[in-house]
């Protein structure tokens, strides 16, 4: 018979880190339907969900140096919470340099890029408190998977309209790194899905 772990916090603590990835997709997709000026103080709301982030990874980190048994392997813990955060800092960044370079405006193909990363979070906080079932959560990684390939395949084509003749140079510039971070978003979500899906192998 296998002994229930101890360290059940540790679900509560990554779905609250979960949830919190809708929020900032949510501002961020406000955001890029915002008119200029309105930006800034989305880009602020989004920027204390980030902080918010921080701290309960932090806690995730302390609790982790507190916790004699953890429900899965330590390392794995610490893995899916720095890849959450990693998520949010990017989600986080791209906001910070839209207003930061007052882009004009968004290339074709952010609605559905910021479509995937929202679903990727919906996803995301749905899955994380069926940690304690890990091996059940398959259809998870396999949508995220899914998404991100369809977010590559929509980062490629923004590129490709960036880069069209006759382009201003330096909008196009600012428009790029903006459109970096979401790509960097949607794969951060997928290394999320593949820390998950390597707790479950352990598990099985």
């Amino acid at each position: 018979m296998r002994i229930k772990p101890r360290g059940s916090q540790f679900f509560q603590l990554l779905a609250d880190a979960a949830a919190n990835l809708v929020t900032a997709t949510a501002l961020l997709r406000d955001l890029t339907e915002a008119p200029p000026p309105d930006r800034e103080a989305i880009a602020a709301r989004l920027h204390e969900v980030e902080h918010a982030g921080d701290d309960l990874t932090h806690t995730i980190m302390v609790e982790l140096n507190s916790t004699f048994v953890t429900p899965f392997d330590r390392e794995d813990i610490q893995a899916l919470a720095a890849r959450i955060d990693d998520v949010l800092d990017f989600v986080d960044t791209a906001a910070d340099l839209a207003v930061l370079y007052r882009l004009d405006k968004f290339p074709p193909g952010t609605d559905g890029m910021l479509r995937v990363l929202c679903r990727a979070a919906e996803l995301t906080a749905e899955s994380m408190p069926g940690l304690s079932k890990v091996g059940e959560l398959s259809p998870y990684w396999i949508e995220i998977n899914a998404l991100e390939n369809e977010a590559d395949h929509t980062y490629r084509r923004m590129l490709a309209d960036l880069f069209q003749p006759g382009a201003d140079a330096l909008e196009v510039l600012k428009a790029k790194e903006v459109v970096e971070q979401f790509e960097l978003a949607a794969d951060g979500f997928e290394h999320v899905a593949d820390v998950v899906q390597t707790i479950a192998v352990k598990e099985s």
